[in-house]
């Protein structure tokens, strides 16, 4: 019989650790397997979802809140401290008189005041929703006068008036103007415009407008541009993430969503969660922008043309005219006379003819544009011809 050799305590520690070794790897290997896999997934699944959200927007940039709005308000008033650039006019004469006069200085109604340090102005401001007595606002402050500029000077204090005649703040403080220049033995340099200047919390409020959150138990969003598809989803989305259980909102027309609401402080944060829904927005009209007295055009992505053929020549009109004496002869007896020989010149430049196909995109109408050589000018013209043949698909707007 043959006897086996004992194992060594050595050839058992080997062993024990090639088993541990290789059952390391293979753990290893599936847990980089399973996290690749992983990765695959979310990777897929970011894909998938990114074009769903890519186009949503807040509430809060697409609507706002039935009564909460800016109030303009206005004012008239006078700067002083201009330093020689003021006005002399009879306005401002008459306003400085009653201003002195409300401050118990007494003048002779035909009394004359030098007014080149003092200009009338017209103060401008915007009374933000929510405001409360005490707290400050940006103003404007422009000319009304002949004033050469108002750098440097100062807004006495003037009340400013919505559009009830109440007065809702008042302004007072020193201009800030952006514009510099200077003028001497009749030349004249300037940079900017020196005629408007601004306060920053140039004016304190000192009436509070009120602003009611919606009526009874619902607020009532309104959308910044009306679209019967933004207003559907507007409502579908504040349903599924606010109240999925019952439908709390409801679009009334193509700009008006109304949203039931708690009433009390509890609408403030309901409010806060509805203006950070996010909603698909439906994708504006087709538009073609024209702007006729700078010949500028804009058009957005959704311009499409159907086939057509588009050729577009200059002509040029040039009447001269060579202004002459006719003399006559020492013996002739005869007048001088005035003589014009005028002569027209038209020129016409070759345009060349280029056929669009149908249903292009944007970029291919401006690329077919350019290639016939279309000046902004000459869009003005293509386009509108385009519009009248029906071969544009888009509403044409002349500004």
């Amino acid at each position: 019989m043959k006897l086996h050799s004992p194992i060594s305590p050595h050839t058992a520690q080997n062993k024990l650790f090639r088993f541990v070794r290789v059952a390391s790897c293979v753990s290893w290997t599936k847990v980089l397997f399973w996290m690749r896999v992983a990765v695959s997934l979310v990777v897929t699944t970011l894909l998938l979802v990114a074009p769903l959200t890519a186009s949503a927007e807040r509430i809060k940039d697409l609507a706002s809140v039935q009564g909460v709005r800016d109030n303009p308000l206005l004012g008239y008033g006078l700067v002083v401290g201009l330093d020689g650039s003021g006005e002399q006019s009879a306005l401002t004469t008459q306003s400085a008189l009653t201003m002195l006069s409300q401050l118990g200085v007494t003048l002779p109604a035909n009394t004359t005041l030098p007014m080149k340090n003092v200009a009338a102005v017209m103060v401008t401001a915007t009374l933000p929703p929510f405001s409360r007595p005490g707290q400050t606002i940006d103003i404007t402050v422009s000319s009304m006068g002949n004033a050469k500029s108002l750098r440097g000077g100062t807004l006495l204090m003037t009340p400013l008036k919505g559009a009830d005649g109440q007065v809702y703040a008042i302004a007072q403080g020193n201009l800030l103007v952006s514009g510099a220049g200077a003028s001497a033995g009749g030349s004249k340099t300037q940079v900017n415009h020196l005629g408007v200047g601004r306060i920053p919390a140039g004016a304190t409020v000192e009436r509070a407008v009120a602003t009611n959150l919606g009526q009874g138990d619902s607020i009532y969003l309104q959308l910044n541009t009306a679209d019967f598809t933004t207003a559907a989803r507007m409502a579908d989305a504040i349903n599924r993430d606010i109240s999925p259980d019952s439908e709390i909102a409801e679009a009334l027309d193509a700009r008006t969503i109304q949203v039931a609401a708690p009433a009390g402080n509890a609408r403030i944060t309901f409010l806060a969660r509805v203006e950070n829904v996010l909603v698909n927005a439906a994708t504006g009209g087709a538009k073609v922008i024209i702007n006729a007295r700078t010949g500028s055009v804009v058009m957005n992505q959704n311009v499409a043309l159907d086939e057509c053929a588009v050729a577009h020549g200059n002509l040029t009109v040039v009447i001269s005219a060579d202004n002459a004496v006719s003399q006559p002869n020492a013996l002739a007896g005869g007048n001088s006379a005035p003589v014009t020989n005028a002569s027209i010149d038209i020129q016409a430049a070759p345009g060349s003819l280029l056929q669009l196909k149908r249903g292009v995109a944007l970029g291919e109408v401006v690329k077919a544009l350019n290639a016939i050589g279309a000046t902004p000018q000459d869009m003005l013209a293509i386009l509108q011809a385009m519009k009248a043949a029906g071969a544009l698909r888009a509403d044409l707007e002349v500004i």
